[in-house]
């Protein structure tokens, strides 16, 4: 992996003065995929409160489910817990929602907007027990470094 702190500060520089936020999560989504090794899928899952439901955002990877209910999968659970959840062997994982049957692992971060969770960072990998508390700690400065620009 890049050094964290390498990676945070790209970040910061690359949506520094920027506004959209899809355009903000679309940059974020291919500077992570590009800087994590061993991903094969990273991108946003936002919440649509109409549908209740998770919606697929910009993402870097094969095609992905579109919706996501809460409490459902990994993200679905994450975001209704409001807590990061890093998964060794999604197969182990109760409803875990296969998307793509090449992941492996999985972690899932919320994504806030002053402090309310309007979605998640998903990212997999097709290697088993691929992410670490360190993954955890960076994809979770990340979030905190969007909210503002969310």
């Amino acid at each position: 992996m890049s050094d964290p702190k390498s990676i945070l500060k790209k970040l910061q520089d690359l949506i520094r003065g920027e506004s959209d936020f899809v355009s903000i999560l679309s940059n974020t989504s291919a500077l992570l995929y590009q800087d994590l090794p061993n991903v094969n899928w990273l991108g946003f899952y936002l919440w649509q409160e109409d549908e209740q439901e998770l919606l697929v955002g910009p993402f870097q990877g094969k095609v992905a489910c579109y919706r996501i209910k809460t409490k459902q999968g990994v993200c679905g659970t994450a975001f209704s817990r409001k807590t990061s959840i890093r998964v060794a062997n999604v197969h182990q994982f109760p409803g875990h929602i296969a998307c793509d049957p090449d992941s492996k692992s999985e972690l899932v971060v919320p994504l806030t907007r002053k402090g309310e969770v309007i979605g998640v960072i998903d990212i997999d990998s097709a290697q088993v027990n691929r992410f670490s508390q360190e993954d955890q700690e960076l994809v979770e400065a990340c979030a905190k470094i969007l909210d503002p620009y969310l």
